[in-house]
């Protein structure tokens, strides 16, 4: 029974991975803004009509305003005819649009989120009018932003205003049933927001994307992303974590004191039947695994994989995590101890006392997790927020199995060996070493967490330097522990042969290289503090356009901004192409361009062994004529601009529409490795690079 219930859980687990995977397939394509559009005419004033574009945004995302000058992607409408009526004012956002001081672009942005309207009105001049056109805005999040996007209009009405003249005027000979649909306002067809995606060269030819070179290629690149090392290197990389940190809390004075008293329980239990102890001790361990794995399982099915990427780029929620991760720190270096209730654990212990067999060995794994959470709870909860901000529905499960594993491993090998026990070492003080030393790591990831709100919200209170300077000081404090020079008040005194106390006891050959190590790391950050790109905390450390004084004037810049160009002058030179899809408004692109691009070894890449093409989706240099085009969902699309033609091009050959957005191609425009988005993770970006040059040499 119990097995079938294990078999059970697997399969839910499974069939959630499933589902991850496959939302995954489809996030390059997801809208993240839906609008729609109306006619509403103004109340009391028959001269009035308003256009009303209505926006709902996920969380997470925002669009930008109409004032932004000289930043993001303004909100602006376009009349392209405007018959009997005249535009009256600007664009009026309801409700107010926040503001916000915006360090990349060194100017004040507004944008509004969750749900909001823009409204245009309209004078009406009397008689029949039409308005035909369409409302350009852009949108990003903390990781991406869309194309800019056009919301297409056409509507038309009559005005029946009141005049001096109304008895002059002449009869019509319409029935009325044709006055009345007449006088009724005509409504806009609901609309949702796709981008208008970009395309081609700047040829004045009216066709886009005419050979091999448009063909769509997204199953292709669909392929590569499920080869790529890079997510399973993901999922594996949280497996190891969750692993790391079963054997950390394995460790800790509240777990590695009761192994022994767990081995003597199961020894007293078996009595001479070594066979029945054996069977309890992996039933013991599985219990474990079962326990931590339903909590990964529990986070999961709270957030679900749409919250969790939502949470992943939350301020609000970083904060959260920032101060639950500055508690669990202070818990470690001794300030206080997070317990459960103390009830919990004896009514878990009388369960496991009154009950027998599998229902007993069950409830004696609970009581283990619940009377350790004071050791266990602050390195599970270190996990948890890496796991959920990771954005993966699969990361908390997978993590959480590996913790389970790493920690009820020795249990039961220790119970099934009893022997093994002897050279197991004792416990001691250097089990509080591990706890003052993990306390300051979660202290020192705290401040990631810090610095995402800090970004969003604009308060500059952690640049760079900063950010440095305050890792710098807390790994020089954890080397000068590890050497004894500081003590925190918990630590267990030591005693001469006299039973006189210590000042400064001897350390161990173990801990003195851990210390070694931690003081080289504080010493290695130091050069970023003028510049230096710091590879092994870049993932961590706020971007490098945060840092006021920075001595490294390394930029790297497409030489061609046109895709059809870029794909000539790479056939030339026989090299591979890297098309960059960006914007000039893109905040998460100059991110990427200040934190990755300027590494010694991504600019050799960038420069030396590709071409670089940049494909800008908000240029708006007119096409010599509009240009329609046929979704893949039959919808027809208007392409104005340049903007928009790179942007077609990303979605109908790739499949996707955020920027920033990266791919690899060869001559013919098929990718060499799945696409690369924003993550400023060098040695990511590295690899993905040397992955399609491997490629593009072993193609040719």
């Amino acid at each position: 029974m119990f097995m079938k219930y294990f078999l059970r859980l697997l399969s839910v687990v499974a069939l959630l991975l499933m589902c991850d995977f496959a939302a995954q397939a489809q996030i390059g394509l997801a809208n993240p803004v839906k609008a729609t559009v109306e006619q509403k005419p103004v109340a009391g004033k028959a001269d009035m009509t308003d256009l009303v574009f209505t926006f709902v945004i996920d969380d997470g995302w925002h669009v930008y305003g109409p004032d932004n000058t000289g930043g993001p992607t303004p909100m602006t409408i376009k009349f392209e005819t405007l018959e009997g009526a005249e535009s009256q004012g600007a664009l009026r956002l309801s409700p107010a649009p926040q503001r916000i001081m915006d360090p990349i672009f060194e100017c004040e942005v507004s944008f509004v989120e969750k749900r909001a309207t823009a409204t245009q009105r309209l004078k009406l001049k009397g008689g029949n009018w039409k308005a035909i056109g369409y409302l350009n805005y852009g949108a990003c999040n903390d990781e991406n932003c869309m194309p800019p996007t056009n919301v297409e209009f056409s509507l038309s009405g009559k005005a029946n205003l009141k005049t001096e003249e109304k008895a002059e005027e002449k009869p019509d000979n319409k029935t009325t049933e044709e006055k009345k649909e007449d006088d009724v306002p005509v409504a806009a067809d609901t609309l949702t927001v796709a981008d208008t995606l970009a395309t081609s060269s700047t040829t004045a030819s009216s066709e886009i994307g005419e050979g091999t070179l448009w063909d769509p290629v997204i199953d292709e690149l669909h392929a590569l992303d499920a080869e790529s090392d890079t997510s399973s290197r993901s999922l594996w990389g949280i497996f190891l974590l969750g692993i790391a940190g079963g054997l950390i809390a394995l460790l800790t004075p509240c777990v590695w004191p009761i192994i022994p008293m767990t081995v003597s329980f199961f020894l007293k239990r078996a009595k001479d039947d070594k066979r029945k102890g054996i069977k309890d001790a992996l039933l013991y361990g599985l219990s474990i695994v079962l326990i931590y794995v339903g909590l990964g399982l529990l986070v999961t099915l709270i957030w679900g994989p749409s919250s969790l990427n939502a949470l992943s780029t939350n301020a609000i929620f970083n904060l959260f995590l920032f101060a639950l991760l500055v508690v669990f720190a202070a818990s470690f270096l001794g300030g206080f101890e997070i317990t459960l209730p103390s009830s919990w654990s004896t009514k878990m212990d009388e369960k496991a006392s009154s009950t027998t067999g599998l229902i007993s060995i069950f409830f004696m794994a609970l009581t283990l997790v619940l009377v350790s959470f004071s050791c266990t709870g602050p390195i599970i909860g270190l996990l948890l927020v890496d796991m959920v901000t990771s954005g993966s529905i699969d990361a908390p499960v997978v993590g959480m199995l590996g913790f389970a594993l790493a920690l009820a491993a020795p249990f039961t090998l220790f119970a099934m060996f009893p022997t093994w026990l002897k050279s197991a070492p004792k416990s001691g003080n250097w089990m509080n070493v591990i706890k003052v030393v993990l306390g300051l790591v979660e202290l020192a990831f705290a401040l990631k967490f810090l610095s995402v709100a800090d970004l969003a919200y604009g308060w500059r209170l952690l640049d760079r330097e900063t950010f440095l300077c305050l890792w710098i000081l807390i790994f020089g404090l954890m080397g000068c522990y590890l050497l004894g020079w500081i003590r925190l008040p918990h630590d267990e005194d030591e005693y001469d042969d006299e039973g006189n106390v210590v000042a400064r006891p001897k350390i161990g050959v173990t801990r003195f290289l851990s210390a070694l190590c931690v003081l080289a790391f504080a010493l290695y950050m130091v050069s970023g503090l003028w510049g230096a790109p710091c590879k092994a905390v870049s993932a961590f450390a706020p971007p490098m356009w945060t840092q006021d004084f920075n001595l490294n004037t390394n930029t790297v810049e497409a030489v061609y901004t046109d895709y059809e160009a870029g794909i000539e002058a790479a056939q030339r030179a026989g090299k591979p192409v890297m098309l960059d899809f960006t914007g000039f408004g893109c905040v998460n692109c100059r991110k990427m361009e200040a934190a990755v691009w300027p590494d010694a070894k991504v600019k050799q890449l960038m420069t030396e062994e590709y071409v670089l093409v940049s494909l800008y989706v908000d240029d708006k240099t007119p096409l010599p004529q509009t240009v329609e085009v046929t979704e893949t969902d039959g919808s027809v699309r208007k392409l104005r601009t340049v903007g928009d033609r790179w942007s077609y091009l990303q979605r109908s050959k790739f499949g996707a529409q955020t920027q920033p957005f990266y791919v690899l191609t060869d001559h013919q425009g098929h990718p060499l490795a799945g696409a690369y988005s924003y993550k400023e993770d060098v040695d990511a970006f590295v690899r993905w690079l040397e992955n399609g040059l491997k490629a593009f040499k072993n193609r040719k």
